[in-house]
Formats: C-alpha cells, sequence, structure tokens
C-alpha cells in the first residue's frame, strides 16, 4: 500500500476540510489577482506579470497571496 487514499475512502470531516481549503485558497488567489490588475505597476514591488504568474501557478495553501499582500505591494502615497 502506498498510503494513499481514495476520495471515497476519507472520512467525512477530512473530505471537508480538504474541499474548505481548497476554497479558501481559489478565494484569496482571486482577490490578490484582482488586486493586482487594478493596482498601478509603481504600487507593486517587482515586476506584475511576475506576481501573477507566482500567485496562479504554485498551489501554496494560501501562503502565495499572503506573500503578495505583505510584501508584494507598495503603500499609496
Amino acid at each position: 500500500m502506498n498510503g494513499r487514499q481514495k476520495w471515497d475512502e476519507l472520512s467525512p470531516g477530512k473530505q471537508r476540510l480538504i474541499v474548505v481549503g481548497a476554497v479558501t485558497e481559489t478565494v484569496l488567489k482571486a482577490v490578490a489577482l484582482a488586486d493586482l490588475a487594478r493596482r498601478p505597476s509603481a504600487q507593486v514591488r517587482g515586476p506584475k506579470p511576475l506576481w501573477a504568474v507566482f500567485l496562479t501557478v504554485f498551489n501554496s495553501v494560501g501562503a502565495a497571496p499572503i506573500a503578495y499582500w505583505l510584501f508584494g505591494r507598495r503603500k499609496a502615497d
């Protein structure tokens, strides 16, 4: 046995946790990408296309969007 379970073998609690995690990740990424699209380049640390790739490609359990919110944005003057 390789230690991996199929979806229907998981308990309902584990299934719910996975779904909630996936929805949370999707919402965080969508909000961060919407902010990135609207924000002027001068208010973003680094190239906007690189942030977009970082936010969309990496499955981060919320870490990529949080990194954008904490480190990727500059304060408006």
